[in-house]
């Protein structure tokens, strides 16, 4: 007898009048064949030498835990490694060293955890086959009777309620686990201060001349050409012990123009010199560095998540998430020719929802 498996009845063997009656129906019926591959079962179980010798049973519960517990240990010194390792000193040595040490505590934490739960299931938990059979459509209240039975049994033969070191040791290792990335992710913001009022203020003052990052050297405005862009930080800034910091806020971009493409607004008539007009480097969005440039289209482009800022309309965004247009650094020249800032820029510069209460 052959078995269809789309309808469940059974059919008879087939013959040329079988196969002539299953051409004339459905197209898509298949042709019923008499010799249909037999299921061959199962093959003959092959018992563990945890399930013969108690001994060796014993010494994997041990391995087990004793994986658990070295992830647990990993988790709580890549904490330590952050914590003995600070990364505020602006050295790249210890920046080096805070991520070895992290990674190597992380790496143990994943991989005692993973190598754990696999030696328990093949060493220990219950070995043998069976089949599960599929239903397309959710089980009646009998069915659910039986999932629940399943689950029930799976404790018995996995040993998770009796196992108490086994189980303990994994619950302690998931909870371990996600401590450092909580430790990480609070070392992101500022420790003490209010994000917005840090953002506030920069090193940009009134005289402050503009120079070249990362030399240094001032910029004369004769120095900038139609369609050149400079990269600009503070003067002053690589004399300060923590100058990455104050970079992150003051970082400027510096073009010229010619003062017909500008659209300026009336109270920011004075923000440039001669179509030279400055503004932050740091996206509004989420802080990236704003730094492509293009000439025809006086447009600057942010590279993490495309968003655009017109310069001849005071850097408004055009396209992209940014939300609002980047901060303007007033400028102008002293005595000598070399562009100074007016004043520090009048707007928290970088993200806005560090401003947003």
């Amino acid at each position: 007898m052959a078995q269809d498996d789309n309808s469940g009845k059974e059919l008879t063997a087939a013959d040329s009048s079988a196969v002539e009656h299953a051409r004339t129906g459905d197209a898509g019926t298949a042709l019923v064949v008499s010799d249909a591959v037999e299921n061959p079962g199962f093959p003959p179980h092959r018992a563990r030498v945890t399930d013969k010798d108690p001994k060796k049973r014993l010494r994997a519960e041990r391995t087990v835990y004793t994986l658990f517990y070295l992830s647990i240990v990993g988790s709580i010194w890549a904490i330590a490694a952050y914590m003995l390792f600070p990364i505020e000193s602006d050295n790249i040595a210890d920046v080096r060293l805070n991520t070895l040490f992290m990674g190597l505590g992380i790496t143990l934490a994943l991989l005692a955890l993973g190598f754990g739960a696999v030696h328990w299931g093949k060493a220990l938990m219950a070995d043998k086959e069976g089949i599960d059979v599929r239903h397309p459509v959710r089980g009646s209240e009998e069915t659910t009777a039986r999932a629940v039975e399943i689950f029930q049994q799976a404790d018995e033969e996995s040993g998770f309620g009796r196992r108490t070191l086994i189980r303990n040791s994994l619950i302690g290792a998931l909870v371990a686990f996600p401590l450092p990335a909580v430790v990480l992710f609070r070392g992101f913001g500022p420790q003490i201060e209010d994000p917005s009022r840090l953002l506030e203020h920069t090193m940009w003052k009134k005289g402050t001349r503009l120079t070249v990052d990362p030399s240094g050297t001032p910029i004369k405005a004769a120095d900038v050409t139609l369609g050149s862009v400079f990269h600009v930080i503070p003067e002053g800034l690589n004399d300060k012990e923590d100058r990455l910091e104050e970079k992150a806020k003051a970082a400027v971009l510096l073009m010229r123009l010619e003062p017909k493409d500008l659209h300026v607004s009336p109270s920011r008539k004075t923000w440039n010199y001669d179509g030279i007009v400055a503004y932050s480097k740091i996206c509004t969005h989420v802080g990236c560095p704003v730094a492509l440039y293009e000439q025809q289209t006086h447009h600057l482009l942010c590279p993490c998540h495309q968003s655009q800022f017109d310069i001849t309309h005071e850097a408004k965004v055009i396209f992209g998430p940014a939300k609002r247009p980047l901060p303007q650094l007033p400028i102008t020249v002293d005595a000598d020719g070399y562009l100074i800032a007016r004043s520090d820029f009048t707007e928290p510069v970088g993200p806005s929802f560090w401003e947003r209460h």
